[in-house]
């Protein structure tokens, strides 16, 4: 039994940070357990299958518009842009919809003066993963911190992103060369990730 308190309930500038980190944690324990050929793969398929949402849906359907030839052509070498820097990424266990909405805190009064380790041992609890994947390591962090329903200041999704990839260095998790020393480098490829997701939730 995971209560009945989300994480959306409970944020506030008293809880965040630790709640945040507490979700980065969670997230490396499941990125930790990953497999090749357990999920189905986040291939170049399924993102241009979700990329398509956006022209389908939002611009044809919703905006009533008609791309000429040029705009086609534009939106095409963009996604291909966004497809070849997203599947670059090594590839984990993908949630897919690792935000605050699907993380459970079952432990609330813990929340404001427990230390890290007796939050965790509450068992933080992580919702609607039937859609789970394997594929690009930036896609869960791009959807922790760059939530649809939520916005935080660039400072604090920067410190979070960057304790994250420091924990995740730390942990082992595969990470591309040029990730290791520099943390730009990996947060423009979770920047990539956050665009695709994004456009994909334009079009649902």
């Amino acid at each position: 039994d995971l209560g009945n308190t989300t994480y959306l309930q409970v944020l506030d500038t008293h809880t965040n940070k630790n709640l945040y980190g507490d979700a980065c944690a969670a997230l490396i324990k499941i990125q930790l357990a990953s497999k090749p050929g357990v999920l189905p793969p986040y291939d170049e398929a399924l993102l241009r299958r979700e990329l398509q949402l956006f022209p389908d849906w939002y611009i044809a359907k919703y905006r009533g518009l008609t791309l000429d030839a040029r705009q086609q052509a534009i939106l095409d070498k963009a996604f291909s842009m966004i497809v070849a820097n997203n599947l670059a990424s090594p590839s984990v266990f993908v949630h897919r919809d690792y935000m605050p909405r699907n993380l459970m805190a079952p432990y609330p009064e813990l929340l404001q003066n427990a230390s890290s380790a007796q939050r965790l041992g509450a068992q933080l609890g992580v919702l609607d993963f039937q859609d789970a994947v394997y594929g690009p390591i930036t896609y869960d962090i791009a959807s922790l911190m760059r939530d649809a329903f939520l916005s935080w200041e660039e400072d604090f999704v920067l410190d979070v992103t960057i304790r994250y990839w420091q924990k995740a260095k730390a942990a082992g998790l595969p990470m591309l060369d040029d990730w290791l020393g520099d943390f730009g480098a990996f947060y423009k490829a979770v920047e990539w990730m956050g665009l695709q997701r994004h456009l994909k939730i334009l079009g649902i």
